[in-house]
């Protein structure tokens, strides 16, 4: 016999018993609730959104890495990963791509919305351009120290400005105004660790190692990786870690950062009273995305140091860089000067973030140097005499 029909069966004979007075009554099922938000409108805006994302990555090529030049006989070599060559000029670009594809696979960004960021500048040029991609309003919110060569390119893409004045607050204005607007906040510090596949897809630290391959020195020593958000530094050393290189990361730091003293102390709470001079890296708190388990080393670099590595790489490679890419170098250069002081060959690689031109009145301004109390001077004699001599003056 069927035992469905059996069933069946057995629990008509109890409702007969029931209603006799002999059997207890048999429960009606709970009703099932049941609510279908499907939005047909809305999906394929946002197959079209993800397909327009997608597609900006298709159509660029790999950014290039470039060779610092450095005596042969020392038995070195020193890349930079020249990211300032992504259609929106920076590291940035990365990240903006990744961000909005994470918001809009997470359902976060919608049509007509604003999507809103927290920046010190280099990012919200590429969120501007992303959000003019799929067609939704974009909100900078940034110092008011902010370049007015980012400003410009953000407004160029169709972003607007919304200025602080104190550094620290930009978080609580963004999300405000998240909420006002009924946009998305974006939180690249939060998010930028976690919206990058850093197993692969062609993420950076994928990049460099195809790109090394055929190098005398394929698996770097070290790669040198400063941080804003820390998105970069923990992709990177994931990638390391999950693919079993030697390879060692080391993130510098400016001045006005928390993050050096928060990964030498353990003490992810520090905070500070200011913004950090250099654009696009170092922050006055420990950002979330930013990993301290996963980095090998980290160096508190001083601005003036900064300044000086990128007019040396300016006259060293005829490329204008950020300062960011300059507290990058300085700590290559440094780590270049540990290895011959040791006998040691082998690679080192370091990133340009974004381009020169952007910082024109400031790092590549006098003025701007006098105004800030910044000598550089003793900083260049160093780079110069490492470069000379092989041995880093004290």
């Amino acid at each position: 016999m069927n035992p469905m029909a059996s069933g069946a069966g057995s629990a008509s004979d109890g409702r007969h018993g029931a209603a006799g007075g002999g059997g207890a009554a048999v429960a009606a099922p709970a009703r099932t609730l049941d609510v279908d938000r499907s939005d047909p409108e809305y999906r394929t805006w946002l197959k079209e959104a993800v397909r327009k994302v997608q597609a900006d990555a298709n159509r660029s090529a790999d950014t290039h890495l470039l060779r610092f030049p450095l005596p042969e006989r020392w038995g070195i070599d020193l890349y930079l990963k020249d990211e300032s060559t992504h259609p929106t000029g920076s590291l940035k670009h990365r990240l903006a791509r990744s961000l909005f594809l994470y918001g809009l696979c997470n359902g976060w960004i919608r049509p007509g919305r604003p999507v809103i960021e927290a920046s010190s500048g280099s990012t919200a040029v590429s969120e501007a351009y992303f959000a003019g991609l799929i067609g939704v309003p974009f909100i900078a919110v940034m110092p008011r120290t902010t370049s007015a060569e980012k400003i410009r390119l953000i407004e160029f893409h169709g972003g607007r400005c919304h200025f602080t004045d104190d550094p620290r607050a930009m978080y609580e204005e963004a999300a405000a105004l998240a909420v006002a607007t009924g946009g998305h906040y974006m939180d690249q510090f939060t998010y930028a660790e976690r919206a990058t596949d850093w197993r692969g897809n062609n993420n950076i630290a994928e990049s460099i190692y195809h790109q090394l391959r055929l190098e005398r020195f394929p698996e770097p020593a070290w790669i040198v990786a400063t941080a804003g958000t820390g998105g970069t530094s923990a992709t990177i050393a994931r990638y390391v870690h999950y693919m079993q290189y030697d390879t060692r990361i080391c993130v510098p730091d400016p001045e006005n950062s928390c993050f050096f003293e928060g990964w030498t102390t353990d003490d992810p709470a520090v905070t500070g009273d200011r913004g950090s001079r250099i654009e696009g890296i170092g922050r006055p708190r420990m950002e979330p995305s930013f990993l301290p388990c996963a980095v090998d080393r980290m160096m508190k670099v001083p601005d003036a140091a900064t300044v000086a590595a990128v007019r040396a790489l300016e006259d060293a490679i005829g490329r204008k860089a950020g300062g960011s890419t300059g507290t990058g170098l300085w700590s290559a250069l440094r780590i270049v000067a540990e290895m011959v002081a040791e006998g040691r060959t082998g690679s080192v690689v370091t990133l340009i973030c974004d381009p020169g031109d952007r910082y024109l009145d400031k790092y590549y301004s006098d003025a701007w140097l006098a105004a800030e109390g910044l000598d550089i001077g003793p900083y260049r004699a160093a780079i110069d005499t490492f470069l000379a001599t092989g041995s880093w003056p004290e």
